[in-house]
């Protein structure tokens, strides 16, 4: 099945070079794919992956290891930020 994965803010330096022009890369997963196991590949430190979205619906945590993805979907995580 094809997703795609987007990284955004500090997290895109984890993309390769020629995807971190526009954050985005698509991915060909095996069925049944979850989350946990699209993220970790990419080495991405546990403390930097805090906002999961796919589809833009939050993934908490707790289900990280459990939500399958689907054909089409589109994956994106952010690290904290801190502003003001």
């Amino acid at each position: 099945m094809k997703i795609t994965f987007k990284l955004y803010a500090s997290l895109t330096h984890y993309l390769p070079a020629e995807r971190r022009y526009d954050n985005r890369m698509p991915l060909e997963l095996p069925e049944g794919s979850a989350v946990a196991q699209v993220i970790e590949p990419f080495g991405l430190p546990a403390k930097q992956v805090h906002l999961v979205l796919v589809n833009g619906s939050y993934v908490p945590p707790e289900q990280r290891l459990s939500h399958v993805l689907h054909e089409g979907d589109v994956l994106a995580i952010w690290p904290p930020i801190a502003g003001g």
